[in-house]
């Protein structure tokens, strides 16, 4: 080997062993443990994901995925306070099980890390394949950002029309159009309740991270999050952090300008930004659980989370939701109602990183359905996953009774 060769070696292994060390900051930063030496060895030494992610096993009509201890736990560490998930109520019939074939038979059929969740609001049934299995959320956490400000909202401590301002020093990375109304050291001001609208129906990630700190940071959200019992819903470190370590980057302030942020990913050596894609969807620090979501959706519907003036307002903002038109929104037919709010992670050689949907679906007669579809890992062309997504919501439609 010549020098030159051992020279690249020494740094690309340097910089392998600089990504392990950012992904495991970004996990201690979402209050997760850090990786033991096997779930380590296996992720960055060459095992890849597939010990961490087990193996699927097919149970009937139902698919489980058999996982670690350590993945397979609720909230790992989520918050310093202790709280035990809701159990969602007795079913008042069963599932139609027309609904449960189709849904196995979309998640079967298709090529890659897929967890669907279907809940009936009303009846309290549940059709789920992967269910249990924590898939990144990436802008689905939008939803628990939102919710405890409303949560803070509901309880005196902000107000909707509070005024609240956003400068450069508060952008993020990737969909943030509110910075196209920031103006050079002046900001853009407007109110906490436009400012979580822009989050919800537009997916813009420097409103979101706005909020989150407005309300006390992440760790304000894992206590929202473990005092609701909403189960196994992991909420991240925030935008910069989670994206950052998802490329293997360190954050630096100058990501957020213009396309700053992709061109220093871009020079990464592949091993580097490959290992950290890997631990990424292997064990997501924003990682949840279909079925978790689907019941929170639920609970939301049903006025069990937030005051009925902040139910309404959510409700009505996910319902005008500008995203994932040809998601879960392209199968919803005439006459019936969609809130939802969407969630896309990175790329790499074909792959995404999470590339989900989840919403409220409500029937002309008033009945209505939580579902959750999450891709968490997968190759397949962007038109494949929309059309998994439309097949889940025309099955529930057709069932419906």
């Amino acid at each position: 080997m010549t020098n030159f060769s051992r020279l690249a070696n020494l740094k690309e292994q340097a910089a392998l062993e600089a990504a392990k060390m950012r992904y495991e900051l970004a996990r201690w930063w979402a209050g997760q443990p850090p990786f033991t030496n096997v779930q380590r060895a296996a992720t960055l030494g060459g095992l890849g994901p597939a010990l961490l992610m087990g193996c699927a096993v097919h149970d009937g009509s139902r698919v489980s995925l058999l996982v670690p201890p350590a993945m397979a736990s609720e909230t790992s560490m989520a918050s310093n306070v202790s709280h035990a998930p809701v159990k969602p109520r007795t079913p008042t019939a069963p599932a139609p099980q027309a609904l449960v074939a189709i849904i196995d038979s979309l998640t079967k059929n298709f090529s890659g890390t897929v967890g669907v969740s279907v809940m009936s609001i009303d009846e309290g049934w549940v059709v789920a394949s992967n269910g249990d299995l924590k898939l990144p959320q990436q802008s689905v956490s939008k939803l628990w950002v939102t919710m405890t400000v409303l949560d803070a909202i509901d309880q005196g401590r902000i107000r909707l029309e509070d005024p609240i301002t956003i400068t450069e020093a508060d952008f993020t990375v990737f969909h943030q159009p509110v910075a196209s109304l920031v103006k050079d050291g002046v900001g853009y001001t407007s109110t906490v309740g436009e400012i979580m609208r822009r989050a919800m129906t537009m997916s813009d990630n420097t409103c979101n991270d706005k909020l989150l700190r407005l309300v006390g940071g992440p760790q304000a959200v894992r206590d929202f999050i473990a005092r609701k019992g909403l189960g196994a819903i992991r909420f991240g470190p925030g935008e910069k952090l989670l994206q950052a370590a998802t490329a293997g980057l360190e954050w630096k302030p100058e990501y957020s300008r213009g396309n700053a942020f992709s061109q220093a990913r871009a020079q990464l050596a592949p091993g580097v930004r490959l290992a950290a894609f890997e631990t990424y969807v292997s064990d997501p620090p924003d990682g949840a659980a279909p079925n978790a979501i689907a019941y929170a959706l639920a609970r939301l519907q049903r006025g069990e989370l937030l005051s009925p003036s902040s139910t309404a307002w959510l409700i009505s903002t996910m319902q005008s939701s500008h995203t994932g038109r040809q998601r879960l929104r392209g199968a919803v037919p005439v006459g019936w109602q969609f809130g939802h709010k969407t969630g896309t992670g990175q790329d790499l050689r074909g792959r995404t990183a999470g590339y989900n949907d989840v919403g409220i679906l409500v029937a002309p007669d008033g009945k209505s359905y939580a579902v959750a579809v999450m891709i968490g890992d997968t190759p397949r062309p962007i038109k494949e996953r929309q059309e998994l997504m439309q097949g889940v919501v025309a099955a529930v439609v057709a069932n419906h009774r």
